[in-house]
């Protein structure tokens, strides 16, 4: 255990400790926090501690702390977070759509998710949520694209008057 940490153990600490470990149905993040603290109430350093729980310094130190702040309820809850990112705003999303449902930029043929992506502003992995959301895949749209060869009326004709005379 740190230098100057004297974790305090009350005898009805303990026996709801023990109670936590001896519960079959008890989830085991409860059952191993309740066996560092125990740990430590019997004197074990910090290596005997990880040792026995497999766990690692940091993890030992977190919760003999919020033993020592908490008590038993400290190690029976986990500590709320903040929830993950908030979705992108309509305005972003529709704009990913309309831009699927558009023609490509310049002489590409289709769109792409790293190209939508880019013209969005957003990650790839966005553009990939967004387009399997709205049931989207603009790199299977099959267009026909005309040359930018000057001569290609001419061409066309030619290639399609071999054909009719046949």
């Amino acid at each position: 255990m740190r230098a100057g940490i004297i974790v305090k153990v009350t005898r009805a600490d303990r026996h709801r400790l023990e109670a936590i470990v001896s519960d079959r149905g008890a989830p085991q993040k409860h059952v191993w926090r309740a066996n560092i603290i125990l740990a430590t109430a019997e004197g074990c350093g910090t290596a005997e501690i990880m040792r026995r729980s497999g766990k690692s310094k940091p993890v030992v130190w977190r919760w003999q702390a919020r033993f020592m702040a908490e008590g038993v309820e400290g190690l029976t809850r986990d500590k709320t977070r903040k929830p993950g990112k908030p979705p992108l705003p309509t305005g972003t999303v529709q704009r990913v759509v309309d831009l699927a449902l558009g023609p490509p930029p310049g002489e590409t043929t289709h769109w792409t998710g790293r190209m939508l992506a880019k013209a969005a502003g957003v990650s790839l992995r966005s553009v990939q949520r967004i387009l399997e959301a709205h049931q989207l895949a603009p790199h299977r749209i099959r267009t026909f694209k005309l040359s930018n060869d000057p001569k290609f009326a001419e061409k066309l004709k030619d290639i399609v008057g071999l054909y009719v005379d046949m």
